[in-house]
């Protein structure tokens, strides 16, 4: 919710390239802490292979999705997530 107004703000890139910058910071920040949590013992394969599939199949849908919606409607999608994060924080 912060990294992709900072990196059009800060590094002046447009939000299309903000919003695919910030899933490219995340996916090793992800790796690294998965691999934290294997060394300790904590993260068991079996029952993460099927998000991590889901994962695999939405992220390449996403991405080619990502290409053909017009600015405006990520603008909106991001404000979506934005208020949803804020509802479920809220109402816990």
């Amino acid at each position: 919710m912060v990294l992709v107004p900072l990196l059009m703000s800060q590094c002046g890139l447009d939000r299309r390239r903000a919003l695919a910058s910030s899933v490219a910071i995340i996916l090793p920040l992800c790796v690294l802490s998965a691999g934290i949590y294997f060394a300790k013992g904590h993260l068991d394969l079996l029952t993460a292979l099927p998000y991590l599939a889901g994962g695999l199949i939405g992220g390449w849908i996403g991405g080619r999705i990502f290409q053909k919606v017009p600015v405006v409607w990520l603008k909106r999608a991001f404000a979506l997530l934005i208020l949803y994060g804020a509802w479920t924080s809220l109402t816990r």
